[in-house]
């Protein structure tokens, strides 16, 4: 493997949400690459933080708190990134609590509608797939892949559970803003993550308004044209400007490695002047 792209990647996932390598193992990877700054930011669950945290204690790396919230608004999947939060905050995991519960009443009516659909997968073989904390779509997915339905995650999204497949269920509402205040409330800095995906872009104005303080503009699914436009809507609407890979691992249905965005030192820079700024609740 390769040197990577940039030595800071603010976007990372574990085994405690989605994602194929554990907490300590991500952070033993981000040292092998020499990595400088990582961000763990598992679907709505804060398991993997204090692993993480602690699997860097000593070395020359910075493992910043996160959490990546999934929302919904006006039928649009909306992802808010919180950096920095307090992983302990009681408001913050009754919340993320609150989630992955409805997370799996969903699961549920989905492997119903998929049983309908002549595709039986149990609700435990999802479960020791996923491990962690989280479960969701992505290890459905992966049991129907196992299961021999699927040639892969993304094609199981593409017949069955993506947004108007005959297997989707929609999730209870919680909503860009309510994900907003549960960040900020846990002393985050609340981050819209990849606005191009899901047409999120266009909310832009409305959740800068409703406190939103940062943009993801250095992704993997951005294009150089697509980074150019974040970056001046980011200083238009005076937002902070983030970025990472949004790797899950190797072996993820879509694999993208640790720091294979190229993300600008300036950018961890801001981030810590906009923290030093702040007042922990």
């Amino acid at each position: 493997m390769g040197p990577p792209a940039s030595p800071i990647d603010l976007h990372l996932h574990s085994s405690a949400s989605d994602g194929t390598l554990s907490p300590q193992q991500t952070v033993v990877a981000a040292l092998a690459l020499g990595m400088q700054v990582i961000a763990l930011a598992d679907h709505d669950t804060v398991q993997g933080v204090g692993p993480a945290l602690e699997a860097a204690r000593g070395a020359l790396l910075v493992v910043v708190p996160a959490v990546e919230i999934n929302t919904d608004y006006e039928g649009r999947e909306v992802h808010l990134l919180g950096y920095f939060i307090e992983p302990t905050s009681e408001d913050l995991a009754r919340s993320l609590r609150a989630l992955r519960e409805a997370r799996r009443e969903r699961n549920r009516a989905i492997l119903q509608r998929l049983a309908q659909l002549g595709r039986p997968v149990e609700e435990s073989r999802v479960e020791e797939i996923a491990r962690g904390e989280s479960v969701g779509r992505p290890h459905i997915a992966a049991a129907l892949v196992q299961a021999g339905y699927a040639a892969s995650g993304q094609q199981a999204f593409d017949r069955w559970l993506g947004r108007g497949k005959p297997a989707f269920v929609p999730r209870p509402s919680f909503t860009p803003q309510q994900a907003i205040a549960v960040i900020q409330g846990a002393g985050g800095i609340a981050v819209l993550a990849h606005p191009a995906k899901g047409g999120a872009e266009g909310l832009l104005p409305r959740l800068a308004g409703a406190g939103l303080q940062g943009l993801e503009a250095f992704h993997t699914d951005h294009s150089p044209r697509a980074v150019a436009r974040y970056l001046a809507l980011a200083r238009q609407l005076g937002l902070l400007i983030t970025g990472g890979s949004d790797s899950h691992g190797p072996g993820a249905d879509r694999p993208v490695g640790i720091g294979s965005v190229a993300v600008p030192i300036w950018v961890w820079e801001e981030m810590s002047r906009v923290r030093g700024r702040r007042t922990m609740p």
